[in-house]
This record gives C-alpha cells, structure tokens and sequence, in this order.
C-alpha cells in the first residue's frame, strides 16, 4: 500500500476515533460508563470474530503461542475505552482526544527510541521534540478555551 494512502487511512481512523469517543461519552452517561465500554467491546468482538472468520488467512502461530506479554495490549484497550467514556463528557472530544494524542506521542517516542517491544530504534530527534512541545500547548489552549467557553 503506497505510504500516502497509508497515513491518510490512519488519520481517518484517528478521526473515527473521536466520533467513537463523543458516542460513547453521551452513552456512558445514559446508561454507565462500564456499560457503555462493554457494549462497545461485545459488538467488537462479534464484529472481529466475524472478520478473522471470513478474510483472516491462516498464521503459524496461534495466540495461544505467542509470548504472553504481547496479550496485555487488549487490556490497554479497555483502560483506553473506560478513560475516554469517564472523559469526554467532563472535558470534551477535542480535549480528551489531544490528551490521548499526547500521551500516545510521547509514549511513541520512548518506544521509538529506546527500540522498546521489539521495535526497531528510531533515535529521539530535535524535531521530535520540539512536536511533543507544540501537542502540549495545543492541549493547554484547548483547555483553557473550553473551560472559558463553559463558564
């Protein structure tokens, strides 16, 4: 897949994230927040079951083979899913969204840099920096206008 394409289909998939989290923030304060996370997982996992079912080809290796350690990112997944629904509705889409975007840059970069995880190393530049910087005043603006704006 040609890298453009790649990176516009990643955005999109950032951009239906957010619409995600404003959903599952009215729903979480409807019907609960662990309610809402459940729902969110089962139909999730109906959904997935049904696309390893059909399109999934054949590996060598089951997730009953692989270390174990590599299992613990399906509950990142649920830490992510209950913080954003608690979140949303108290601070806002756009707010929760740049604070997640913060902290998975920052924590990108670690992983980048020390090659953590079985990555490869790809070192911490100047530049890399100087975005992590320009993400942590945007969330501070972003902050600052929406508690005004709800004053």
């Amino acid at each position: 897949m040609n890298l453009i394409i790649l990176l516009a289909v990643v955005v999109a998939a950032g951009a239906v994230l957010s619409i995600q989290a404003a959903i599952n923030g009215r729903l979480g304060e409807s019907v609960g927040v662990l309610r809402s996370s459940l729902l969110t997982f089962a139909v999730g996992a109906v959904v997935t079951g049904l696309l390893i079912l059909f399109f999934e080809p054949a590996h060598a290796v089951s997730l009953l083979d692989v270390p174990k350690w590599q299992l613990s990112g399906a509950l990142f997944g649920v830490i992510y899913m209950i913080v954003m629904v608690g979140a949303v509705p108290r601070v806002g889409t756009a707010v929760a969204t740049v604070a997640v975007i913060l902290g998975q840059l920052g924590m990108g970069m670690l992983i980048d840099n020390f090659g953590w995880l079985g990555n490869p190393a790809i070192e911490l530049s100047g530049s890399r920096i100087v975005a992590m910087v320009c993400l942590a005043l945007a969330l501070v603006f972003m902050y600052r206008s929406s508690t005004r704006a709800q004053a």
